[in-house]
């Protein structure tokens, strides 16, 4: 577990304000409140996911990485031992410029450096294009996890892979 936050990348996005945009890699201690702010308005909100499902112990164990823009966070996604990718969210303001794309990245790039054989996730299934355009593939069938579509997704890392 890395035990503070670590600066993955730097990105321009155009945005309204061409603001520089870094993602942060760290544990929940460090990245908690920020992660938290765009979960909450993303799932809870938004999504009407009840607090009780959103929130769990994987946290805890998890790397986090969270995406700042002018210091304030607008992404946020998860990595669990178990290679899983979870709670990946952007804030509705900041859909549609290529975020959520760097945030899937930097994950994608962490894990090679770990020497992690394959990552897989849980999508939902109008997201699973955009998962697809990152190399994962349909595993499964759909299912519903708080009551919205899901499907399992993989994707093969391999160590000489490059992003």
């Amino acid at each position: 577990m890395i035990s503070g936050t670590s600066r993955i990348s730097d990105v321009n996005v155009k945005d309204k304000t061409m603001s520089q945009i870094s993602i942060h890699a760290g544990s929940w201690q460090d990245l908690q409140a920020d992660a938290k702010q765009i979960r909450e308005a993303v799932f809870i909100q938004e999504q009407a996911i009840a607090p009780e499902d959103e929130w769990d112990q994987e946290d805890a164990v998890a790397l986090h990485f969270v995406a700042y823009a002018q210091q304030q966070p607008i992404a946020t996604a998860r990595l669990l031992s178990n290679h899983s990718i979870g709670r990946v969210a952007v804030l509705k303001s900041y859909r549609g410029l290529g975020l959520g794309k760097k945030v899937m990245e930097a994950i994608i790039q962490q894990a090679q450096q770990e020497q992690r054989p394959f990552l897989v996730l849980s999508a939902q299934v109008y997201a699973t294009g955009f998962y697809q355009q990152l190399g994962f593939q349909v595993e499964g069938e759909e299912y519903l996890d708080c009551g919205i579509p899901h499907i399992r997704m993989r994707r093969e890392l391999h160590p000489t892979e490059e992003k």
